[in-house]
């Protein structure tokens, strides 16, 4: 019976420890294949986060908010906590490797980010869309890079008009600043409740605010009107590059009148219907032709209804009469040289259609350059020199560089710049940072380019011929360039043994490093710098390198030499 209960309990025992054994296998099976599963989570989130870097960059380019990718990257982050905690490892492991992780990921966008923009298109902007074109001229815009490394974006327009056009009355949702190219215009723009009329000439600047009803002709008669602009996206309504709000037009394009009701119209205008139909028959497009000759013009018809304006202005009460605002009547009584019960002809009886108190333009080749040497010019134009700029928040410049010549390495620490090639041809080159090189790309006339606030670059004129370009800077206020190289450079003016020890060599050779340049802001072409007969003192260790030269046996030392 002993016997019995023995091999009873030795069966029990034995039976005990298989169970344990395979629980214990089926644990480190388990536990292996979470590690396994763990380490084919951070496979495949490492090889993810490679794509997602490179996507990074394009999102950014395309003005996309960095919102969705911190959101995602802290999803992510708790599910990689949970999934380590689960997996047995502590905390402070999980953060060293995710700093690994971050810092690694970190240098792949960067270098992403040069290789993207270190193609000609990185700052070229080559975004281009034709918004008006008719028989009478058209209008393109090159549309501005949106980014976080832009503090304002800019888009920039081109208008083409034929000799005696018109682009017909209109207002706008953004700021436009307009450079005259080449050729003659009159512009028609209202100010302060009032039509002023001004005649503009090549080089000429003019400010039409955001919301502020305009029209432009072409007076010349056999040249075609080029102008340069602008274009301020701040006020606008996000809907596009800018939208435009046409007074005059009909079915092409339409005017913002048309969008009333007949009656509304018919009442407004205190005319009949028929001559509401009139009103509205324009197909030929935001610039056309006053003469007869290419399109019939709209004025004729709608000098017809000065009767009944100056009728409309008859039943106004006095009281209305004392403070008027802007309203499409008065628009209308301005452009068409009508005047209101309050407004008095002049002692020869002429109208005073256009002689409202709007700014005058501001010539940029009348004014004297700020900078000028031997080897080009250039001129600024900011909120001092002409006021409509502090409304605009937008300055101007000009440069003219000889051939060959360059314009020295510098940074704009106060605007991002916008700049359109106006004649010849040359070289740009940006530098990123980091100090890598951003872009070295050709440009020629009709180019355009930004560089961002900050970012250090230069221009070199061919040596074929001289390099003019224009732009705008998004501030009004003075700039003050900062020079990398030259007579007024920041080394110049840092020039000490701090800088010297930054750069490795003695403070003697960085003298004469830097006085090796006497010209400053606009240098001369290659083949006019003077190369020295001394050569430059050399720096300690090279001082070091040529003693212990100068001590070699001399079978050695005719060896080398």
């Amino acid at each position: 019976m002993g016997k019995k209960v023995a091999l009873w309990a030795l069966v029990l025992v034995l039976c005990y420890g298989l169970a344990m054994a395979v629980s214990f296998v089926e644990d480190l099976d388990e536990d292996w294949r979470g590690e396994s599963e763990g380490r084919e989570d951070w496979r495949r989130e490492r090889e993810g986060g490679a794509g997602e870097g490179r996507e990074y960059w394009r999102r950014e380019r395309k003005g996309e908010g960095r919102e969705d990718r911190r959101s995602e990257r802290a999803r992510e982050g708790r599910e990689e906590d949970r999934r380590r905690e689960r997996e047995g490892e502590g905390r402070k492991d999980w953060r060293r490797e995710g700093e690994g992780e971050e810092e690694e990921e970190d240098l792949r966008r960067e270098r992403e980010k040069r290789e993207e923009w270190s193609t000609e298109e990185g700052f070229l902007l080559q975004d281009s869309k034709r918004v008006v074109k008719t028989d009478a001229g058209e209008m393109k815009v090159v549309r501005s890079f949106v980014g976080k490394i832009v503090d304002r974006p800019l888009h920039i327009g081109f208008i083409t008009m034929e000799p005696k056009t018109l682009f017909i009355p209109q207002y706008l949702d953004s700021g436009l600043v307009i450079f005259i190219r080449r050729g003659e215009a009159k512009i028609g723009l209202i100010y302060k409740d009032e039509l002023g009329e001004r005649w503009l000439k090549t080089g000429d600047v003019y400010h039409i605010p955001a919301g502020s009803a305009f029209y432009l002709v072409n007076t010349a008669e056999g040249q075609k009107l080029h102008i340069i602009c602008s274009i301020d996206p701040s006020e606008g309504l996000g809907v596009g590059t800018f939208q435009s709000f046409f007074i005059g037009g009909g079915t092409y394009p339409q005017s913002v009148l048309a969008g009333f009701e007949p009656e509304t119209l018919s009442r407004a205008f205190n005319i009949s219907y028929a001559e509401v139909r009139d009103l509205f028959r324009l197909k030929r497009g935001p610039i056309i032709y006053l003469n007869d000759s290419h399109s019939s013009s709209p004025w004729p018809k709608i000098s017809q209804m000065k009767e009944h304006a100056r009728l409309m202005d008859s039943h106004e009460e006095p009281a209305q009469k004392e403070e008027q605002t802007w309203s499409w009547r008065k628009l209308l009584n301005s452009m068409l040289g009508m005047e209101t019960e309050n407004k008095k002809r002049d002692d020869k009886g002429t109208s005073d259609k256009g002689k409202g108190k709007t700014p005058d333009p501001y010539n940029l080749y009348d004014r004297h350059p700020d900078f000028s040497n031997d080897y080009g010019w250039s001129v600024a134009l900011d909120k001092h020199d002409y006021s409509p700029l502090k409304h605009s928040g937008i300055g101007i410049y000009l440069v003219n560089l000889t051939a060959g010549a360059m314009m020295a390495p510098h940074v704009n620490p106060t605007a991002t710049e916008y700049g359109i090639v106006l004649r010849g041809s040359g070289t740009i080159q940006i530098v990123f940072p980091n100090g890598t090189n951003a872009m070295s790309s050709e440009i020629a006339e009709g180019d355009v380019f930004f560089v961002p606030r900050y970012f250090p670059f230069c221009q070199i004129a061919s040596r074929s011929g001289p390099l003019e370009f224009f732009g705008f800077t998004t501030s009004a206020r003075k700039n003050r360039p900062q020079f990398l190289a030259g007579s007024n450079s920041l080394i110049r003016a840092m020039l000490g043994p701090e800088l010297a020890a930054s750069f490795g060599i003695t403070l003697e050779r960085l003298q004469a490093i830097d006085a090796a340049q006497p010209d400053g802001v606009i240098l001369p072409p290659e083949t006019e710098i003077k190369r020295r007969e001394e050569p430059l003192p050399p720096d300690t260790k090279t001082k070091r390198r040529e003693d212990e030269h100068a001590r070699e046996p001399n079978v050695i030392k005719s060896f080398w030499e």
